[in-house]
C-alpha cells in the first residue's frame, strides 16, 4: 500500500515548525496549546481516515470515479478540507503561532471554489443519485 505523500509531510512541516521557529519549544504547554495539540492530532487521523474511505476516488483533479457516500462522507462531503482546516487551526493554537490565522479565510474560500467543481462535476457524473447524497450531508 501506497502511503500519501501529506501523510508524511504534515508531521515532518509541523516538527520543523516546532524546531525551527524561533520561541515555539519555550513557550508552556497552556490548556489553549495542549488543546490546540488535541484539535490537530485528532483533525489528522479524521483527515487520514477520510482519505482512507475516499480510496481509489482520491484525486487532486475534480473528477467522478465513484460516489463516495460511507463513513465520514455519509454526513460531510468534504471531510478533508473540514479536517485539514481544523488541523491548521490546531497547530495555531499548538505552535502559538497566531499570525497564521491570516491564510486560514484564503484557504477556507480556495476550499469553498473547489468543492463547488467537485460538485458539478459529481452532479453531473451521478445525477439524482448526488443530489439526494447532497441533501443528507454538510459542506
Amino acid at each position: 500500500m501506497r502511503i500519501p505523500v501529506p501523510t508524511i509531510a504534515i508531521p515532518v512541516v509541523v516538527a520543523l515548525l516546532y524546531l525551527l521557529v524561533p520561541g515555539v519549544r519555550e513557550r508552556p504547554w497552556t490548556p489553549l496549546r495542549v488543546t490546540g495539540a488535541m484539535i490537530a492530532f485528532t483533525s489528522y487521523v479524521l483527515l487520514g481516515v477520510a482519505a482512507k474511505q475516499l480510496g481509489e476516488s482520491l484525486s487532486v483533479r475534480a473528477e467522478a470515479r465513484k460516489l463516495v457516500t460511507h463513513g465520514l462522507y455519509s454526513r460531510i462531503r468534504n471531510p478533508i478540507y473540514v479536517f485539514a482546516e481544523l488541523m491548521l487551526v490546531g497547530v495555531i493554537l499548538a505552535l502559538h503561532l497566531y499570525w497564521l490565522f491570516a491564510i486560514v479565510p484564503a484557504l477556507i474560500a480556495i476550499q469553498a471554489v473547489q468543492a463547488r467543481r467537485e460538485a458539478k462535476v459529481l452532479e453531473n457524473a451521478f445525477g439524482q443519485a448526488y443530489l439526494d447524497y447532497r441533501k443528507g450531508t454538510w459542506f
